[in-house]
């Protein structure tokens, strides 16, 4: 095994421990879709953490397709994820702008939907997202960049639910990696 494999995967066994510790829940729980689920995970503990945040970032560097110039994502979820991922790539020496999509368009000043650094239409931007579900979420983010003549093809996220957004993201073209499935914490 290469040394790259050896720190990508010691990387990865570290942040499932994190997340397995100030992350994932087991209850009674009605997620974002509106299912109920006895697993939880809400990944802001290890995603809004220095350590945590720095993991994350390395990882999905390394998953991110290399025609990507910005990365993007509805906020409030994608946020920490958008921001430790444009540092983690300038640190690096990668010409990388972050996103953020605005659930609702401000009602003041431009009225942006998107926010961030202004980039070129046509653009390959990949976008971030903490938990998939059914991808509804991700979905909405998907479209707004989209209508902006953005090209998405891709979507990273830390945990695949594998409740279907696989699924729904191949339906719109959209190559989805995860870090991890919920089976990783079962």
């Amino acid at each position: 095994m290469s040394n790259f494999s050896n720190k990508y995967n010691f990387k990865k066994k570290q942040l499932l421990k994190k997340l397995i510790e100030k992350s994932y829940k087991k209850g009674n729980f009605t997620l974002a879709s509106g299912k109920k689920s006895s697993h939880y995970l809400n990944c802001k503990p290890v995603s809004l953490n220095g350590e945590g945040l720095n993991l994350i970032s390395d990882l999905f560097l390394e998953l991110m397709d290399s025609r990507s110039k910005a990365v993007a994502g509805l906020t409030l979820g994608a946020d920490p994820l958008v921001s430790g991922l444009v540092v983690k790539a300038a640190l690096q020496g990668l010409e990388l702008n972050g996103l953020i999509i605005r659930k609702e368009i401000k009602k003041y000043g431009t009225k942006s939907v998107i926010e961030g650094p202004s980039v070129e239409t046509g653009t390959f931007v990949t976008v971030l997202e903490d938990v998939v579900t059914t991808a509804g979420s991700v979905i909405k983010a998907i479209k707004k960049l989209r209508e902006n003549n953005y090209i998405v093809e891709e979507v990273l996220c830390i945990v695949d639910r594998k409740e279907g957004g696989l699924e729904v993201l191949n339906d719109e073209n959209v190559k989805l990696k995860s870090l991890f499935t919920i089976k990783d914490f079962l």
